[in-house]
């Protein structure tokens, strides 16, 4: 049994609760939150046997095996900091941090405690998303020459509200293009050119943002987000035989049509039971398991790289953040 707890209490952090019941060998068992008012409200809700008023409080349960860190951006170091000095194994809701500095910071204190720690991307633990990837080395649709991806919102959003507050990490860019980012790195890994344009918005944050990856070998990732529309949510994966296509949304597809040259479209599907949550639970609860302190589906390089990417465009675009 993994017993498992959750550091804060929104919304995000209850999409995680209801899937780790689906997950065998897993127990929620403590969540903490900045008010014992709020960690107690959420415990009642998902059946959480202790609620801890600060951080602190929930990093020093012993009988915790893993916490689940669901904060705004802005907070994942700071809260990864102190479970990782308890000696708590920690999956970390993506972006890692704001920063490559700080991350590699984060990195390098689960290395040096010899502790588990996972940016929790879990299109990258989805089986659907792992299956296209195998089927893509395999050559199924030839040599891949393009991606392409959008995630956008519609907004609109208060100038107090997270994705539009500099303080909080705001901006499309951290909490949206992290997962065309991902997708792209996934498939083609990091690019060695990188382009990109923004419209900011009164604050300083990205309201709509335009990316290109180009790489040597001759294939272009053609990337989108932003909080100004909503988007399709899919993605397209070219090849030189073949192409794949991934519906809404593409970050945790129901299913995604194979075209290869000269055959029939291939439809492949996906269990659509839970949210898409319980698949990255799974794969830190077998990496405990097997004594690991990363994870081979995402491992630290990969977390460290994609934040390296995500400095680059915001820099290139004009976004900073104190």
């Amino acid at each position: 049994m993994t017993r498992w707890g959750i550091l804060s209490t929104g919304h995000i952090a209850g999409r995680f609760a209801e899937d780790l019941r689906l997950v065998p060998g897993a127990e929620l068992v403590a969540v903490g939150s900045r008010t014992t008012e709020s960690a107690e409200r959420f415990a009642t809700r998902y059946g959480a046997g202790r609620a801890y008023g600060s951080w602190a409080e929930l990093a020093a349960d012993d009988e915790l095996d893993a916490i689940y860190v669901a904060t705004p951006h802005a907070a994942h170091h700071e809260a990864a900091r102190v479970c990782l000095e308890a000696g708590r194994a920690v999956l970390l809701e993506k972006p890692f941090t704001l920063d490559l500095a700080t991350s590699t910071e984060l990195v390098d204190l689960a290395r040096a405690r010899g502790v588990f720690l996972m940016e929790a991307m879990w299109m990258r633990t989805n089986p659907l998303i792992l299956r296209l990837v195998e089927l893509v080395r395999a050559g199924a649709i030839g040599e891949v020459t393009g991606v392409r991806a959008d995630f956008g919102v519609a907004g609109p959003f208060p100038p107090e509200h997270r994705m539009r507050n500099p303080a909080l990490g705001g901006g499309a860019l951290l909490d949206l293009g992290v997962y065309p980012v991902s997708l792209a790195h996934l498939l083609l890994g990091a690019p060695q050119h990188v382009h990109a344009w923004a419209k900011l918005s009164p604050e300083g944050v990205d309201e709509n943002t335009g990316i290109v990856f180009g790489y040597d070998s001759g294939a272009v990732a053609t990337l989108g987000c932003g909080m100004v529309g909503a988007t399709p949510l899919t993605a397209a994966i070219t090849g030189t035989t073949g192409r794949i296509e991934l519906p809404e949304p593409f970050f945790r597809p129901g299913s995604a049509v194979l075209h290869r040259a000269g055959a029939e479209p291939e439809t492949l599907t996906d269990d659509p039971a839970g949210g898409g949550y319980q698949y990255e639970a799974a794969e830190v609860q077998r990496c405990l398991a097997a004594g690991l302190t990363e994870s081979p589906l995402v491992p630290h390089a990969v977390t460290l790289e994609v934040m390296a990417l995500l400095d680059d465009i915001r820099a290139r675009i004009g976004v900073e953040y104190a």
